[in-house]
């Protein structure tokens, strides 16, 4: 196998791949990126067994072939080498010469038959998104994920297609994001996949590179193809991403969305985020909450600690209900109006010890559990 290539387009070509790979891969092989070069482009291809990545590079190809190298060893390679243009050269025995300007770099390889191959692109239920779309509605919910791995079954979004929408989820079980979205769901297409917290993030990093994306899945996998614009990144093609999926049932998560709430009050979204940031500052892992009170046409905002102090906020609201005060970990309240883009957000209250309701004029909600007042 023979290719030149741009170093630029290589190197960003394996930053595509990099992530999948853990420090402490369970086989040698696992730490490699496999690099196939045929017509007019390589591909590169790297896997963790749950999670997979291939892209396709454009390159000068002499003689095809495949190799595989230790990917993070590699990644940085490239990235120092003095010359733009790059010639990688194999020979049968997997050993790899690679050479730029003055540079030249002799790499051990393994060969292609030991790399686990990831699925193709099934016909599983399949459906078309738009790219822009789906990566404002991960970051709408995808920090109310669990991390605690005892709840796996929480540790992923919830994509859910079925009676003429896509509704996306997640719940740590003290708060819960959703977010939906009108598409077309055919009977035979309905169903639903939970997506790994490291596959969310991934597929958020790469959701940028063009238009659209298709989603395939079944009960035990999920496949992304990512379209690619052609631009100067070298890449061809659309990226592959094949990912595991979280097996289990999700919880009934409609159950947790409050059925009523007493008190509705219009925010400027960001004038309430710097707000609630601000007092955050004086809280402490041992008194991690905001108060929220709301008396007529104010909203304030305190919160204190021992160790530091107090502090006082305050915001005018067209509000005429009774006075109210509610507690809230202030992350959950910062967290989604952070990710929302929207300049108006709707905070829904009925008591001291019911859940907080954010919501926008869109189909977002964000249900969050009150701190109880001592």
């Amino acid at each position: 196998m023979k290719f030149k290539i741009n170093r630029d387009h290589f190197s960003n070509g394996l930053a595509q791949v990099l992530n999948v790979v853990g420090s402490k891969a369970t086989m040698p092989i696992l730490s490699n990126v496999l690099i196939e070069a045929e017509k007019d482009y390589i591909s590169l291809t790297t896997t963790n067994l749950d999670l997979g990545i291939r892209c396709k590079i454009k390159a000068e190809v002499k003689e095809g072939g495949s190799v595989t190298l230790p990917v993070k060893r590699l990644a940085t390679i490239v990235r120092e080498l003095p010359n733009v243009d790059v010639t990688l050269d194999a020979s049968p025995n997997h050993q790899v010469k690679l050479t730029s300007g003055g540079s030249t770099f002799r790499i051990v390889g393994i060969g292609k038959e030991e790399f686990p191959p990831l699925p193709e692109f099934g016909d599983d239920k399949n459906f078309t998104l738009e790219q822009a779309e789906l990566t404002s509605m991960l970051k709408s919910v995808s920090y109310a994920q669990s991390s605690d791995e005892t709840r796996y079954i929480l540790n992923g979004v919830y994509f859910n297609f079925r009676d003429g929408k896509l509704n996306l989820v997640a719940t740590d079980g003290r708060r819960l994001a959703l977010i939906s979205k009108e598409l077309e769901v055919p009977a035979e297409s309905a169903g639903s996949i939970i997506l790994p917290a490291k596959t969310v993030s991934e597929l958020t990093r790469m959701l940028d590179k063009g238009s659209q994306l298709k989603i395939a899945f079944n009960d035990r996998r999920a496949s992304f193809q990512i379209n690619t614009d052609k631009d100067s990144s070298g890449l061809v093609d659309s990226i592959y991403l094949y990912s595991k999926v979280v097996e289990g049932n999700y919880p009934n998560y409609q159950q947790v969305i409050p059925k009523e709430t007493h008190q509705r009050i219009k925010l400027e979204r960001e004038l309430f985020l710097q707000c609630v940031h601000r007092a955050a500052l004086v809280t402490s892992e041992k008194s991690n909450s905001v108060k929220i009170k709301l008396t007529s046409n104010l909203l304030e905002i305190t919160a204190q600690s021992p160790d530091f102090g107090e502090a006082h906020e305050s915001m005018a609201i067209a509000y005429s209900g009774p006075d109210l005060q509610v507690a809230f970990n202030p992350s959950f309240v910062i967290d989604p109006l952070k990710a929302l883009n929207k300049d108006e957000v709707f905070f829904e209250l009925k008591d001291e010890v019911s859940p907080g309701v954010f919501k926008t004029l869109e189909s977002f909600i964000c249900v969050i559990m009150p701190v109880r007042l001592s």
